[in-house]
């Protein structure tokens, strides 16, 4: 047995418990458990684990008042009574293990996928700080990315925290899937929260292919979990994240989607007492959302940096909504899928106007921004000239730059929709050529 194998069984027979203090029911409704007989023993977080008369159940806790500790149930089941015993598992958090590069696992570090799974020898929490802000690097050189609109257009960078923001069924897990195969890391972590069960295995086997599984590492949690399950999930892919990061490798983390963590956080916090202020979502919302997004960004020292690419489920593209607002403002870029553009055949459905990477101009040469500012200039006047266009009140040769944007758009537009296996300076080259055209 080699020495790490060693380490990672030492601790987990070290992170076995002999004793278990317990608790009794005291009151029971919709999910939720209270107890009593606890002592000072149990911490806000601690897993529980009770036995029904019909089967088990697990919680956590969420809240601890006077009157006593307050449970959310994973899923209570029938028979469940007052007097019954209640036992603390206490903090149930990660040991990841490089041997995790490959698999897929639930947000407890329990394999998905069929076949055991090592333990790593240091145990991580799920909710570590992020690096000293004093202590952090600038964002690091550009990456490669596979795609077109990313290799030039919208760069991205070691360390950036770019968000996605899109409607259901605009072609976002596609888009996720070349970023995860295409992005240049070391490791890729991604976290699937709330995914339906039946897309986990099309996600594996179709999005990400064989190629973009041999180095990634996923985390998932079903829409059918409890919220307690698909809130851990996020953290727990974060925490898998750092360990690679901590070992001076660069990591692509993905989650998909921090709408549906935000949601999960809101059932958890509604129970626990907290009141709904942003639309619904109760005010700790916009804590756990930044102190998420602050945990990826660029290393200290000896450790490597963490780029996050992190979806956000806008309903009616509608980019003002809480979870979008909030993420956009903590954000180094933000990338936004139009339906329209979707429903038209253009797929990835960027809208490059009301997109935007906080990379640049750093990113890119003098020359490099210049065509970026032309295209973009470009596509902007086509936009506002669209409408007169089509509806035939527009004259030929009666604005110069109109004629320009309409003789060039429809190459550009299919430019963002191309793949770029060539590299970011030949793509650069194609770009010219488009936007020289006479």
């Amino acid at each position: 047995m080699s020495a790490i194998a060693l380490d990672g069984l030492r601790e987990t027979i070290r992170a076995i418990e002999v004793i278990r203090h317990c608790g009794r029911v005291t009151e029971i409704g919709r999910g939720i458990v209270r107890l009593v007989g606890t002592e000072g023993n149990w911490c806000l977080g601690d897993r529980v684990e009770g036995r029904s008369r019909d089967a088990i159940w697990t919680g956590e806790v969420i809240a601890i008042e006077r009157s006593g500790i307050l449970v959310m149930a994973d899923a209570l089941p029938d028979g469940v009574a007052l007097g019954d015993r209640v036992k603390c598992l206490g903090a149930i958090n990660l040991a990841p293990d490089n041997s995790w590069v490959g698999r897929v696992l639930d947000p407890f570090g329990r394999p998905l996928d069929g076949w055991a799974i090592g333990r790593g020898p240091q145990v991580r929490s799920l909710r570590s700080a992020p690096p000293a802000p004093g202590r952090r690097r600038r964002l690091g050189p550009r990456l490669e990315t596979g795609t077109a609109a990313f290799d030039t257009l919208l760069p991205l960078v070691q360390g950036q925290r770019v968000g996605l923001f899109a409607g259901s069924g605009v072609g976002k897990s596609t888009l996720i899937g070349k970023l995860a195969r295409g992005v240049r890391s070391d490791v890729t972590v991604i976290a699937l929260v709330g995914e339906r069960g039946r897309e986990l295995r099309d996600f594996i086997e179709d999005v990400l292919g064989p190629e973009g599984m041999a180095r990634s590492v996923i985390i998932a949690a079903t829409s059918d979990q409890s919220p307690l399950t698909r809130r851990r999930c996020a953290w727990a892919a974060m925490a898998v994240a750092e360990h690679f990061r901590d070992q001076g490798l660069q990591v692509l983390f993905i989650a998909d989607s921090i709408t549906r963590l935000a949601e999960a956080h809101r059932e958890v916090a509604l129970a626990a007492g907290e009141p709904a202020t942003l639309r619904g979502f109760p005010p700790s919302t916009s804590h756990l959302i930044m102190s998420l997004s602050e945990r990826a960004g660029p290393g200290e020292g000896a450790q490597g940096d963490i780029t996050a690419i992190l979806s956000v489920l806008v309903a009616g593209s509608d980019m003002e909504e809480p979870i979008a607002d909030i993420l956009r403002g903590v954000l180094d870029g933000h990338v936004v899928m139009d339906r329209r553009i979707a429903e038209r055949g253009r797929f990835p459905a960027i809208d490059l106007l009301r997109s935007v990477s906080r990379s640049l101009p750093q990113a890119a040469t003098k020359e490099e921004n210049r065509l970026i500012a032309r295209a973009r200039h470009l596509l902007g006047i086509h936009e506002r000239a669209e409408l007169m266009v089509q509806a035939g009140l527009y004259e030929a040769g009666s604005d110069p730059l109109i004629d320009e944007a309409i003789r060039v758009h429809a190459r550009l537009d299919a430019f963002i929709a191309e793949d770029a296996p060539e590299g970011i300076e030949r793509c650069f080259e194609r770009l010219a050529a488009i936007l020289e055209e006479t």
